[in-house]
């Protein structure tokens, strides 16, 4: 399986220092700060980049097993809310919520419901992230 790679340079001290984040596929190259990462400043920030990562390694993870199970997905939205908190001296990632809407013709909510609770547990980032508590609000469109 495939390795992906992504790099981040820092140069400063934190608050005002700055820093850019790169993917290897050259997809992403911004710069992020203090600011953008804590405050409402311009640029991204690393929680913004794993919410993305995530949405769409979940979005991914649903639609398959909705196609697995006999279904054929439309489309799969999902917004994901990584909220990240002082904890003494640092900062803590407590809490990720994925918001997802889907078009999916022909499947009932109970269903739906189960192979998105189930997309939750088994995406890959997911489990990457099992250390966080993943809050899901999953709806048919």
């Amino acid at each position: 399986m495939a390795t992906r790679k992504a790099n981040a340079t820092w140069e400063g001290g934190l608050e005002n220092g700055k820093g850019d984040v790169k993917t290897e596929s050259g997809a992403i190259s911004t710069g992020y700060s203090f600011s953008s990462r804590f405050e409402d400043g311009k640029g991204t920030n690393p929680e913004e980049l794993l919410g993305a990562a995530h949405a769409g390694c979940y979005s991914m993870a649903l639609s398959a097993a909705l196609e697995q199970d006999g279904f054929s997905p439309k489309s799969v939205h999902t917004v994901a809310s990584v909220k990240i908190d002082k904890d003494g001296d640092g900062f803590t990632i407590t809490n990720i919520t994925l918001e997802t809407e889907a078009d999916i013709p022909e499947i009932s909510n109970d269903k739906f419901q189960e192979h998105a609770e189930g997309a939750k547990k088994n995406c890959p980032l997911s489990k990457a992230l099992s250390a966080v508590n993943i809050d899901l609000k999953a709806r048919l469109k």
